[in-house]
C-alpha cells in the first residue's frame, strides 16, 4: 500500500489549555449510592489556544461520555416480553435507570443518552462533531466505542453505509467532514487503519505488515506506529474504497451472541496538516506566536484524530467460543481490563497509571488524561440477561467522565513555503550575479584585446631584430641536416651491409641446423684441409731436406774429385796405402749418401701418391658444397621474392587473413567477405609455396628464427607465422610446436610496434579456433593483449588487439577470466582512437560476449547483472549507438537488446536512457531479427512497459 507524503518533521510549538466548555453537565452521578470520585484538576499553561466554544460547563476538557441502548433483537424478544428489559432511558434530564429487578435500580447521568431510535445523523453531531471540529483547528481527538459484543459498536463507528447515507458511521462522517473544511491547495489528509489482535499490532490496508512497533517519544510523550501504512486521501469515494479493504481483513467470528463479532480492536488515525489562519482578534494567540516566531515565517496546524471501534467484552459461557476463539476472546478481555484499570487510576487521581499493561492503553495514552479531546460512546443492550454486562459498561463510562485531559495546540513552521520564498530570492541574486559576471567578462575581453595589441606591436618589433638569426640559424640547420643526412645514409649503407651479412649468418646456420650430414661434411673437409696443409708442409720440409742432401751430394762430389785427384797425385807420388784409405772412406761416404737418397725418394713418392689422394677428396668435398650453397641461395631467393610479396600486400591482406571478420561469428558483411575471399584466392599460390618451403625447413627452425636479435629476421618470422596461422590446418599445429608460446614471449618482450601489430594478428588468427582460446587465457594471452593496447597509438595495431580479444568474446567460458585480465576494460580504452576499423572490432567484440552472455543466461547456468555494465560498456553504447558506420552500428544494436534480454539490467538499461534507444531499434533497424529481439525485451520486461508509459 502506497503511503502518503508531506508529513515531515518540523520545528513546533505546543501550546496547553482548556478550551471553553462545550454543553452537559458535570460527572456522572447515581440517584442513591454512587457519589462521584475526585477529580483531576485541569492544568492551566502559559500559553493557550481556547478551543470552539459550545457553551456550558467547566470541565469541558474531561472526557466526554455518551450511552446508546440498542433496539431488542429477535433473540431478546424470543426470551422475554417488554418488562424484561432492565434500562430505562430518561432523555430529557440525560439520565439513565438501571433496574436490577422490580424493587432496585439505580440512575446514572451522562453527557448525552441516545435512545433505540436515535439516528446515526444524531449520534455523529453529538459525540463525534465537537472533537471533529477541534481537529480541524489543531488539536488532538478520540473518539471511542465501548460495550458488550453484539451491542452495536461497529454499527455506530464503522457502518459505511454506501448504498444509504444514513446508514453511515462516525468513520465515514468524520472523514467526509474534514475533506469538506479543506482545501487540498494548501491542507493534507492521510489516514492509517490499523487492528490490535492478539496483542499483535496488524495493518489492516497492507496485511503483511504485522507485530507493527509501538514507539513513545521520550520527550514529549507522543505515541507513534512508524511501522504502518499512511494514505493520502482526496475524495470520499477513496475513503470508502480503503475501509472496505480495511473491513474485509479485520478479524470476525458468528458467535452466539453476534453472527458477526469482531475479534479485534480498530482503530482508524486520521492525520491532518492545515496552513495557520490567525486572526488578528486572536490578540493573546498573535501575541505568543509573534514571540516564537518571526512575522514572515508561515506556520502549520499539525493534528491526529483516532477513531477506535473497541471489541466487545464477552463471557465464554455466553458466546459460546470454542477452541481458538477461546484465546481471542482471552486477549480481548485482558486489553479491555488493562483499560478499565487505567481510567479507574486516572479517576482516582493515582500515582501511577499501568498503561504499558497492554498495547491497546499504550496506543490510547494521549486518550485519557492526555492532550487530545476525548468523546466516548458507550453500547449497551436492554435485555436483564446480559445485567452484569451492561452494570460493568455502564460504570466503565462513570469512570471516564471523570478523566481531564488537557488539549494542546501543536503549530510548525512551514519551511516548504519558507524554502521556496528562498528559492526565489536565489534565483535573482543569481541572476544579478550573472549580470555582474557578463559586465565583468566584456571588460575582460576588452582588456585582453588591448593587451593582445600591443602583444602583436611587441612581436613584429621583436620578428624585424630576429630575421637576421634565424636566417644565420636556417643556413646552419641546413648545413647540419646535410651532415646527418650523409651521416644517416652512411650509417643505412652500413646496417644494409650488416643486415646482409647477419642474415647470410643466419640462413647458414639454420642450413647448418637442418642439414646434419652437410656440417659432417665441412666438418671433414676441414679436417682433410688442414691434413693437407700439414702434408704439403711436410712435402715441404722433405724437398729442403732432399735439396740439402742433393746441395751436400754436390759438395761430397766435389771432395771426392779433390779426393781423386789427390790419389792421382798419391799414386804418382806412391802414395798408395793413403789412397787405399782415402778410397775405402769415398766409398762408404758414397754408399750412405745412396741409400739416404734413395729412402728420400720412396718418402717423396709416398707423399705424392697421399696428396693425390688427397686432393681427390678434397675436390669431391668441394664439389657437394658448391652444390649445396646453389641450393641454399635458391632458397634464400625464393623466401626474398615471397617477402617482398607479402610486404606489398600486407596491409590488404591483414584485414581478412588475421581472421578479424568471420562469417561464423554472425556478425559479418556480405560484400566484405567476398572481397577478403578474393584476396584469399590470389595468396594462396604464395601460401602454398610458404608451406612447401617449411615442409623443408621446418616448423621448429622458423619459430626459431621468432628468437633472432635481429629486428628484420624477427619480423618477416612472425609475418610467415601470421600467415600460417591464418589457415585452419595450421592452428592446432603451431600451437602444439610451441609458437603460441614463441609468439607471446614476443609479445610480451618487444617494443616494436610492427612486431605487436603481427604478432596481435597472429594471435588472432590463432584464436579463430575454439580449442586454443582456452590455452591463450591460460597462459595470459588477455593480459598481455591489454598491456599492448595500453602502450600503442598505432590504429592497425589496436585493431589487431581489438580483433583477438573480439575472437576471444565469442567463449562464454572464458568471460569471468577476460574480465579479471582487463580484456573488457582494454576493449572499451582502445575507443580513444577514434578509428573506423578499430570501432568495428571493438563493437564485434562487445556483440560476440553479450550474445554469448545472453545465452548462457537464458539456459540457467549463471545470473546476475551483465559483467559489461560493470565496466561502463552500457553507457558508451548508449552515447554512440548511432556515431558510426551502419555494419558496427548493428553490432552495437544487438548488443544492447541481448543485454535488454536479461532482467538483472534493467535498472542500469532505465539508468542510463536506454529505453528510448530499445524503441529506437524496434523501430529503425534494417535488421528484422534486431528489431524483433528489441520488441521482445521490451514487451517481455514490465519495467520497460511502464517506463514507456
Amino acid at each position: 500500500m502506497a503511503t502518503g507524503g508531506g508529513w515531515a518533521p518540523a520545528r513546533s510549538v505546543e501550546r496547553h489549555g482548556a478550551p471553553p466548555p462545550r454543553g452537559g453537565g458535570g460527572g456522572g452521578t447515581r440517584s442513591k449510592s454512587v457519589a462521584p470520585g475526585p477529580r483531576r484538576p485541569s492544568p492551566s499553561p502559559a500559553r493557550s489556544r481556547p478551543a470552539p466554544d459550545n457553551g456550558g460547563s467547566s470541565d469541558s476538557c474531561r472526557v466526554r461520555v455518551s450511552v446508546r441502548l440498542r433496539p431488542k433483537n429477535s433473540e431478546d424478544l424470543a426470551h422475554g416480553s417488554d418488562f424484561d428489559s432492565c434500562v430505562e432511558l430518561q432523555p430529557e434530564s440525560k439520565r439513565l435507570k438501571l433496574k436490577k429487578n422490580n424493587w432496585s435500580c439505580e440512575s446514572y447521568k451522562f453527557d448525552e443518552v441516545f435512545s433505540e431510535n436515535a439516528s446515526q445523523k444524531r449520534v455523529y453531531e453529538v459525540v463525534a462533531k465537537p472533537v471533529v471540529e477541534s481537529v480541524l483547528e489543531g488539536y488532538n481527538g478520540t473518539v471511542m466505542a465501548y460495550g458488550q459484543t453484539g451491542t452495536g459498536k461497529t454499527y455506530t463507528v464503522g457502518q459505511l453505509g454506501k448504498d444509504d447515507p444514513s446508514e453511515r458511521g462516525i468513520m465515514v462522517r468524520a472523514l467526509e467532514h474534514i475533506l469538506s473544511s479543506m482545501s487540498f491547495e494548501t491542507d493534507r489528509v492521510a489516514i492509517s487503519y490499523l487492528q490490535l489482535y492478539l496483542e499483535s499490532v496488524q495493518d489492516l490496508l497492507a496485511p503483511e505488515k504485522t507485530n507493527i512497533p509501538i514507539v513513545e517519544d521520550a520527550k514529549t510523550g507522543d505515541v507513534s506506529l512508524p511501522g504502518a501504512a499512511v494514505v493520502e486521501i482526496k475524495d470520499l469515494e477513496h475513503v470508502f474504497h480503503l475501509l472496505q479493504i480495511g473491513e474485509a481483513n479485520r478479524h470476525a467470528a458468528n458467535t452466539k451472541m453476534n453472527t458477526e463479532s469482531s475479534r479485534s480492536h480498530a482503530i482508524l488515525i486520521i492525520h491532518l496538516q492545515r496552513s495557520s489562519r490567525i486572526k488578528e482578534e486572536n490578540s493573546s494567540l498573535s501575541n505568543d506566536t509573534h514571540n516564537i516566531f518571526p512575522d514572515d515565517l508561515p506556520l502549520v496546524l499539525k493534528s491526529k484524530l483516532l477513531i477506535v471501534d473497541l471489541a466487545g467484552s464477552e463471557r465464554i459461557d455466553k458466546s459460546g467460543s470454542e477452541g481458538h476463539m477461546i484465546e481471542e476472546a482471552k486477549f480481548i478481555n485482558l486489553s479491555l481490563t488493562s483499560l478499565g484499570k487505567c481510567i479507574n487510576a486516572l479517576a482516582e487521581n493515582s500515582p501511577h497509571i499501568p498503561t504499558r499493561d497492554s498495547k491497546l492503553t499504550r496506543i490510547l495514552r494521549d486518550s485519557f488524561g492526555g492532550t487530545s479531546r476525548t468523546s466516548l460512546v458507550v453500547t449497551i443492550g436492554p435485555s436483564s440477561r446480559h445485567y452484569s454486562e451492561t452494570s460493568s459498561t455502564i460504570m466503565f463510562g462513570q469512570r471516564a467522565m471523570k478523566v481531564v485531559n488537557t488539549i494542546k495546540l501543536k503549530e510548525e513552521a512551514d519551511y516548504e513555503i519558507l524554502y521556496k520564498k528562498m528559492e526565489r530570492e536565489v534565483d535573482q541574486l543569481t541572476s544579478e550575479m550573472e549580470r555582474q559576471q557578463k559586465l565583468i567578462k566584456s571588460e575582460k575581453m576588452q582588456l585582453d584585446k588591448k593587451f593582445k595589441e600591443s602583444e602583436r606591436s611587441f612581436h613584429d618589433l621583436r620578428m624585424t631584430s630576429n630575421i637576421r638569426i634565424e636566417n644565420l640559424e636556417k643556413e646552419k640547420c641546413q648545413l647540419e641536416s646535410t651532415v646527418k643526412t650523409l651521416m644517416r645514409d652512411l650509417e643505412e649503407e652500413k646496417g644494409q651491409k650488416n643486415l646482409l651479412s647477419e642474415q647470410i649468418a643466419e640462413l647458414e646456420k639454420l642450413l647448418n641446423k637442418n642439414k646434419q650430414q652437410q656440417l659432417e661434411n665441412l666438418s671433414r673437409t676441414k679436417i682433410l684441409t688442414d691434413t693437407t696443409k700439414e702434408h704439403e708442409k711436410e712435402m715441404e720440409e722433405l724437398l729442403r731436406q732432399l735439396q740439402e742432401e742433393r746441395h751436400c751430394s754436390s759438395s761430397l762430389k766435389d771432395r771426392m774429385s779433390v779426393l781423386q785427384q789427390e790419389l792421382c797425385d798419391a799414386q804418382s807420388s806412391a802414395q798408395e796405402s793413403m789412397a787405399r784409405e782415402l778410397e775405402k772412406k769415398l766409398t762408404k761416404v758414397t754408399e750412405e749418401l745412396t741409400s739416404q737418397v734413395q729412402s728420400l725418394k720412396e718418402k717423396i713418392s709416398g707423399l705424392i701418391s697421399e696428396k693425390e689422394v688427397i686432393y681427390e677428396e678434397l675436390k669431391s668435398t668441394q664439389e657437394k658444397v658448391q652444390q649445396e650453397m646453389w641450393q641454399r641461395q635458391g632458397l634464400e631467393d625464393q623466401i626474398r621474392r615471397l617477402e617482398r610479396s607479402t610486404s606489398d600486400n600486407y596491409a590488404e591482406e591483414s584485414k581478412t587473413s588475421y581472421g578479424m571478420v568471420r562469417s561464423g561469428s554472425g556478425l559479418g558483411n556480405a560484400a566484405f567477405v567476398s572481397k577478403s575471399g578474393k584476396i584469399r584466392e590470389a595468396l594462396s599460390g604464395q601460401r602454398g609455396t610458404i608451406s612447401k618451403i617449411f615442409e623443408e625447413v621446418g616448423l621448429p627452425n622458423v619459430l626459431a628464427l621468432l628468437k633472432s636479435e635481429d629486428l628484420d629476421v624477427q619480423i618477416h618470422a612472425v609475418k610467415v607465422v601470421a600467415n600460417l596461422a591464418a589457415e585452419d590446418i595450421n592452428q592446432e599445429r603451431i600451437v602444439e610446436e610451441g609458437g603460441l608460446d614463441a609468439l607471446l614471449s614476443v609479445l610480451e618482450t618487444s617494443e616494436n610496434t610492427t612486431i605487436h601489430r603481427v604478432t596481435a594478428g597472429a594471435v588472432a588468427n590463432l584464436a579463430m579456433n575454439g580449442s586454443n582460446q582456452g590455452v591463450i587465457m591460460n597462459k595470459g594471452g588477455a593480459r598481455l593483449l591489454a598491456n599492448v593496447s595500453s602502450k600503442t597509438e598505432d590504429p592497425q595495431t589496436l585493431r589487431m588487439v581489438a580483433g583477438a580479444i573480439a575472437n576471444l568474446c565469442g567463449n562464454e567460458k572464458l568471460h569471468l577470466m577476460l574480465k579479471q585480465d582487463g580484456g573488457i576494460k582494454a576493449l572499451l580504452g582502445m575507443v580513444r582512437s577514434g578509428h573506423a576499423d578499430v570501432i568495428a572490432q571493438i563493437a564485434r567484440g562487445i556483440a560476440n560476449f553479450a550474445k554469448c552472455e545472453s545465452r548462457v543466461i537464458s539456459q540457467g547456468h549463471r545470473k546476475g547483472r551483465s559483467l559489461l555494465i560493470e565496466d561502463g560498456v552500457l553507457t558508451w553504447m548508449v552515447a554512440n549507438s548511432t556515431r558510426f558506420s551502419a555494419s558496427t552500428r548493428r553490432h552495437i544494436e544487438l548488443a544492447f537488446c541481448h543485454l535488454a534480454q536479461n532482467e538483472d539490467n534493467t535498472c542500469d538499461i532505465i539508468a542510463s536512457g536506454g529505453i528510448k534507444e530499445l524503441l529506437r531499434i524496434s523501430r529503425e533497424s534494417p535488421r528484422d531479427d534486431t528489431r524483433n529481439l528489441a520488441k521482445k525485451a521490451l514487451d517481455s520486461n514490465p519495467a520497460f512497459l511502464r517506463e514507456i508509459q
